[in-house]
């Protein structure tokens, strides 16, 4: 995360401060607290400190942080520890530097009241991000393609890792017997670095002389994977090195192996996390929570308690209905969650913090049988391009904004109510044949073999829905149709039951040999001549294969024009006309099909109405509920029990000819329908 309040010092101060509160509290627990891997509801807070803090620690006591934790009852906390800045927020320590002006121990005082009543407690560690170590020691700094060096992020083939990071960590381990660290400014920050160890590692690894500085010149797609391999060996050399120094921490960098780092899980850490947008907050946690629940490891998301910085208002916190409507997007995954707020410079938690965070845990909590470690039951596979991903983005991490094709379809199929997972070739291969659909995003490559896999999965029987120009004329043998020329820019009009949209845009003109026309375009707001075709299916084997040939998901992405949702909707039903899940709502509500770990069906229900979707509309506390909602879900048998989570509330229901139909008369933020067999 990136914090707003940051002060790049020009003087390093070291000052031994007396802690308030004995570091190695001897009280024993309540209980045992629950592994931080295994986390499900916790809070998050961090303060970056800096010089110009004056009295950290002045405000923490026993008595606020027992209230806290009597209402809140999360399973961790993360309180900080060292921000981007780099200053250490505990005194006296021997590696350093621990910030100024520290009046009582903070994490001291958290540790011995966490221990009291059995929550883990978690340290917020930024890691590659440090402006003191760079200020102090410039050649830890990574070096940017003009030879200066960065002011903020550290390399990862410096010393800095063995010299200030894993010192530190372990450091703040073995004082405070910490249960793990939450590791910031990581893969995020990292940087493309000319320094003289990373162009000696590149010329010891591939051979060449000359490292390129952008993607016009020879290698640059290798010199960005160099970079990213290479953060992977940092991240591993620290979480092996203070797993060994301290067993007891569970460790998680933050945003590796999300869509950041769309990646194949190689590191030895013991979760995954991010802190998803403070304003785009369901969107983005839309997307991040159905690629990690696909990753088969523990995972959260960490939502921001709080906005800040829009039109000169500052910090102002969210609503408890605000957060339940961001809580319940990581719920329905299987996932756990956390807040994110900063205390007062000082280190207050004010009450009514306190009480939000409290409605936002008992929120949690009344679903958490029904959503936490649940496994999908496919349904859509929406495939990610890790391949396509990794040569777009020019940075270490692929960050914010690198496929927006694949976030415009999840928003259409999620808008359709398809039950949708999101899942990388790597994630995919040896699964296709779960999944009866699998929507192809406009990509213009995919990884080694899986094109021919993806074939061979339609060969069979499976269905592909592929959505744009580039991918389709990937698949051109399989489409049924004739590529007339090369893709145009082109004025488009679709035609959907309820009127016209324009998709203007990047169009390939195709003419048909087997494929069906399910779909037409027109230069303009006028249907009355034939048109171009617009989409396709084909049979395909035993299998069929759609193919729309515009930009249909960065259109909708920009628009959600409920005619453009109609359209693909449309396509959708001829590849796939019988799907085994229909929900009767409006297009807010998202659906998740999911399994317990007893082996029960749940249909979790999202409403998102009034959600936040800009600077100006940042803020709510009310979501208007909406029904009634009818489910219809194939089931093999009839059930013996059906009930709406929370509140264990019968709900009408019928079961005829392998068809649950069951009606909810309301959804206000979330809830799901609990299927026992």
């Amino acid at each position: 995360m990136v914090c707003r309040q940051i002060l790049v010092p020009t003087v390093c101060c070291l000052i031994t401060v007396v802690p308030a509160i004995a570091r190695n509290a001897s009280s024993q627990p309540a209980r045992q607290p629950v592994p931080r891997a295994q986390g499900f509801f916790g809070v998050h807070f961090d303060l970056h400190p800096n010089p110009g803090d004056k009295a950290l620690g002045a405000d923490v006591s026993e008595e606020m942080v027992r209230k806290f934790l009597t209402r809140v009852k999360p399973d961790f906390v993360q309180y900080d520890c060292k921000g981007h800045i780099g200053y250490l927020g505990y005194p006296d320590s021997k590696v350093g530097p621990s910030a100024p002006h520290i009046v009582n121990d903070s994490l001291a005082i958290w540790r011995k009241v966490t221990r009291e009543q059995g929550v883990a407690l978690v340290i917020h560690f930024s890691g590659l991000f440090d402006i003191t170590a760079i200020a102090k020691h410039p050649d830890y700094a990574a070096v940017n393609a003009d030879g200066q060096p960065d002011k903020n992020a550290t390399s990862v083939f410096g010393p800095y890792v063995d010299q200030v990071m894993i010192p530190q960590l372990k450091e703040a381990g073995t004082r405070y017997d910490l249960d793990g660290a939450w590791v910031d400014g990581e893969c995020w920050s990292a940087k493309l670095d000319y320094s003289p160890a990373a162009l000696a590692a590149w010329k010891k690894e591939t051979g060449f002389d000359e490292a390129p500085k952008n993607r016009n010149e020879p290698n640059w797609l290798e010199w960005k994977q160099f970079h990213r391999r290479h953060f992977e060996r940092y991240v591993a050399h620290w979480v092996d090195a203070v797993h060994a120094a301290c067993p007891k921490m569970q460790l998680a960098s933050n945003w590796l192996y999300t869509t950041f780092v769309p990646r194949p899980v190689t590191v030895n850490v013991d979760y995954l996390s991010g802190d998803y947008d403070p304003l785009n907050s369901v969107d983005r946690g839309r997307v991040e929570a159905r690629y990690l629940a696909s990753t088969d490891k523990p995972w959260d998301l960490l939502a921001w308690g709080f906005v800040l910085g829009h039109a000169g208002m500052g910090h102002n916190c969210k609503s408890a209905v605000h957060l339940q409507q961001e809580a319940a997007v990581v719920l329905m995954q299987g996932g756990g969650f956390s807040i994110y707020y900063q205390p007062t410079r000082s280190g207050y938690v004010a009450d009514f913090i306190t009480e939000t965070a409290g409605q936002v845990a008992d929120f949690c909590r009344r679903r958490q049988e029904v959503s936490f470690r649940t496994e999908a039951i496919p349904q859509v596979a929406l495939l990610m391009s890790t391949a396509a991903i990794e040569e777009r983005s020019d940075k270490v991490g692929t960050t914010w904004g690198t496929f927006e094709e694949l976030n415009g379809m999840l928003h259409a199929l999620l808008e359709l109510h398809y039950s949708v997972d999101i899942l990388a070739e790597h994630q995919i291969r040896g699964r296709l044949n779960q999944y009866p659909l699998i929507v192809v995003p406009d990509f213009d490559r995919f990884a080694q073999g899986m094109k021919e896999e993806l074939l061979a999965y339609a060969e069979k029987g499976g269905r592909l829905l592929l959505t744009g120009e580039k991918c389709a004329r990937l698949f051109e043998p399989a489409l049924g149709v004739k590529l007339e020329g090369q893709p145009q820019e082109s004025a488009a009009f679709l035609v959907s039951p309820s009127g016209m949209v324009s998709v203007n845009g990047v169009w390939q003109k195709v003419s048909l040999t087997t494929a069906e026309a399910v779909g037409r375009r027109y230069p303009s707001c006028d249907n009355r001549a034939s048109g171009e075709i617009a989409a396709t299916v084909n049979k395909h084997g035993q299998g069929r294969v759609g193919a729309i040939f515009g930009p249909v998901g960065p259109r909708f992405l920009r628009q959600h024009h409920p005619y453009l949702r109609e359209f693909i909707g449309r396509v959708a039903i001829e590849v796939w006309p019988q799907p085994d899940l229909a929900v009767d709502g409006p297009p807010c509500l998202d659906v998740s099909l999911r399994k317990t770990a007893q082996g029960h069906v749940v249909v979790h229900l999202l409403n998102r109405a009034n959600v936040p979707t800009s600077t100006d509309h940042s803020l709510i506390d009310y979501v208007p509920p909406v029904g009634p909602v009818t489910v219809r879900l194939r089931c093999p048998g009839e059930p013996r029990h059906v009930e709406w989570i929370p509140g264990r509330e019968v709900v009408q229901w019928s079961w005829t000819d392998g068809m649950l139909k069951a009606t909810v008369p309301s959804v206000d933020v979330h809830g799901a329908l609990l299927i026992k067999q």
